[in-house]
């Protein structure tokens, strides 16, 4: 080892750098550096070897690198519309998290509330029949429940690189006779569970078509989920919702993503945490602006339904052409009776595509050319408050208004969050933002109930912590509804400043519905044509005495008590004084006679 003399040139305690060697000199004196002399030598480490997609190594992981501005730029033709590939970020791995979920089989009741709740899609429910049991590394599983699952073993497994460690997972966790099955670890003692994660993604197969997922919360996590791995912050509100409806309809799901966090987080280049399923199939996704979110997401739905009509006429030609055989007309007849019909159209599409293909027709090959929209699309826009409640909203109600089907969900974080935290038509009153800095003065906006008084727009109120079942409800309800949907669902964020921490965003959502401050509820026009009531409340009677504790519990809110508490306290009676107005409203709403005699004309 040689050493070598560094003179220090900057002030004292200034970091110094030499034209040949680094120093620190924190007090103004030389410094004696050892340097090595084979690093004058060192040769960069080749990347290990791996059987990724050569667009992985060649493309994402230089960008990843920062190296992304030495790629030529024939590294990205064929993609100069913009596409890129999906799921890209399950091949990030960074493993952040100082500490991850640890599985507990002996106290596990199966229930799958851990992997409903996980805002990346890091544990998730596995059932493995006796051939993929066998090659299970690290550890054995327990008898699956349920009749369609016999004689197979059941798995929560964790994708410890992939976890933000952010304890969601073991907050909700019931376990068995209230010991938890769940229990957060440190990183380093969890990195072999990973070679039982790799396995049961790649070799384990899917049993989600062995129940029915959109039954309820427990069925509904046996689905892969197509969004997974998102940049998002650790115990994000938002991206459990977004999870959950690409699991319920992914596979022919097309999303329109206003500009904030869920376009941040779904749709950073070069991670995309949208994916597809084994059968290829997945989510086409596509951001633009706040002002124009939902016009964006009308024209992909007209799109769609133009194209639909163009398969529509190919369809009643097959019908008469002499060349397409019996079961192609069968098939063809069958299409134009459920056009509509996700499931029909799919089953049809799987038959038909072969035998357009076989027959070769003049016919049947305009069929296949527009075969991507054979099947029925399920169309969502996605959007903050932000934009839904304030810079967009007159686009919003214009797409509401022409009564076309498209699914509108709005995570509600009653704050600008991607921006910066300013205060939004969402902000309540009392809470404390930007360009709201001494607490909000006026109400929350109710977007629900004002989309609801269309008529015919399917609108519910959501909060997944507080209501897992509701949840699941009512973003069903709303994609069977024909016709215009919008769906509020509350989102805690680290805006909020959650004083327990964003590993209870679910337990704070329970806490907001419980004391009244957020308020669940459906309104669904489908009911009214049976002549029931059209207004679901679906919370129950709030105990109002919890209402300023929960405030206090979040620094927008308890913030303003330290700044300013001659205000505090009015402030936060207003608050209050909002929620019940609110709650009085819904339950006037729930309580209205449906189906008697109308009053009489006033003339």
């Amino acid at each position: 080892m040689k050493k070598f003399i560094v003179k220090s040139y900057g002030k004292k305690g200034q970091d110094v750098v030499d034209k040949n060697y680094a120093a620190v000199d924190r007090g103004g004196e030389y410094k004696q550096l050892p340097v090595d002399k084979a690093w004058s030598n060192l040769e960069a480490e080749a990347p290990e070897a791996n059987n990724d997609p050569a667009f992985i190594n060649e493309v994402v992981r230089p960008i990843n690198a920062q190296d992304g501005d030495l790629l030529k730029v024939s590294a990205f033709a064929g993609r100069e519309d913009g596409t890129w590939e999906q799921g890209t970020a399950a091949y990030e791995k960074r493993g952040v998290a100082a500490f991850v979920p640890e599985w507990l089989e002996e106290n596990c009741i199966q229930c799958n509330k851990c992997a409903y709740v996980c805002p990346h899609a890091a544990i998730r429910p596995f059932v493995l029949d006796e051939k993929e049991m066998a090659n299970l590394p690290v550890k054995a599983g327990i008898p699956a429940i349920g009749k369609q699952f016999a004689g197979m073993s059941f798995i929560q497994s964790v994708d410890v690189l992939d976890c933000l460690g952010c304890g969601n997972c073991v907050a909700v966790c019931p376990g068995k006779k209230g010991v938890k099955a769940l229990e957060m670890k440190p990183l380093e003692t969890q990195l072999e569970v990973q070679k039982e994660w790799d396995y049961c993604v790649k070799e384990v197969a899917s049993k989600q078509d062995l129940v029915d997922i959109k039954s309820n919360v427990k069925n509904s996590q046996f689905a892969t989920p197509l969004f997974e791995f998102s940049g998002a912050c650790s115990g994000c509100g938002e991206t459990p919702y977004v999870k959950l409806i690409s699991q319920l309809f992914g596979d022919h799901e097309i999303v329109a993503n206003a500009t904030g966090c869920s376009s941040i987080y779904s749709g950073s280049v070069p991670s995309t945490p949208y994916t597809k399923n084994a059968k290829g199939q997945g989510i086409a996704w596509a951001n633009s602006l706040f002002e124009d979110f939902a016009e964006f997401g009308l024209g992909m739905s007209l799109a769609h339904e133009k194209l639909q009509s163009r398969i529509a006429g190919l369809m009643q030609q097959a019908l008469e052409c002499p060349s397409c055989s019996a079961e192609i007309k069968e098939l063809a007849g069958k299409w134009l009776e459920n056009r509509n019909d996700f499931a029909v159209t799919s089953e049809v599409a799987e038959k038909l595509i072969p035998l357009c293909e076989a027959c070769g027709c003049d016919i049947c090959k305009a069929i296949i050319a527009n075969k991507e929209h054979i099947v029925k699309r399920s169309q969502w826009i996605i959007a903050g408050d932000g934009a839904a409640y304030d810079i967009g909203f007159g686009g919003l109600d214009h797409v509401l208004a022409t009564n076309k089907n498209v699914n509108v969900l709005v995570v509600d974080t009653e704050v600008y969050s991607n921006t910066g935290g300013q205060a939004s038509k969402a902000t309540p009153i009392g809470a404390i933002a930007k360009f709201a800095a001494s607490g909000k003065r006026i109400r929350k906006k109710d977007l629900g109930l004002i989309a609801s008084t269309y008529g015919y727009v399917y609108v519910a109120q959501i909060a997944m912590g507080a209501d897992n079942a509701q949840t699941l409800k009512a973003i069903r309800e709303a994609e069977a509804y024909d016709g215009p949907s919008l769906i509020i669902a509350y989102a805690p964020c680290i805006n909020h400043g959650i004083r327990t921490g964003m590993g209870h965003a679910q337990e704070e959502q329970q806490k907001a519905v419980e004391c009244g401050y957020w308020h669940l509820w459906r309104y669904n026009p489908a009911l009214e044509e049976e002549g029931k009531n059209p207004f679901t409340l679906d919370s129950k009677e709030p105990q109002w005495d919890k209402f300023e504790d929960f405030l206090k519990g979040e620094v927008r809110y308890a913030s303003v008590m330290k700044q300013y508490p001659a205000e505090a306290a009015e402030l936060f009676a207003a608050a209050k004084s909002n929620a019940q107005w609110r709650y009085n409203n819904y339950r006037r709403l729930a309580q209205q006679q449906w189906g008697v005699e109308p009053a009489p004309e006033v003339k």
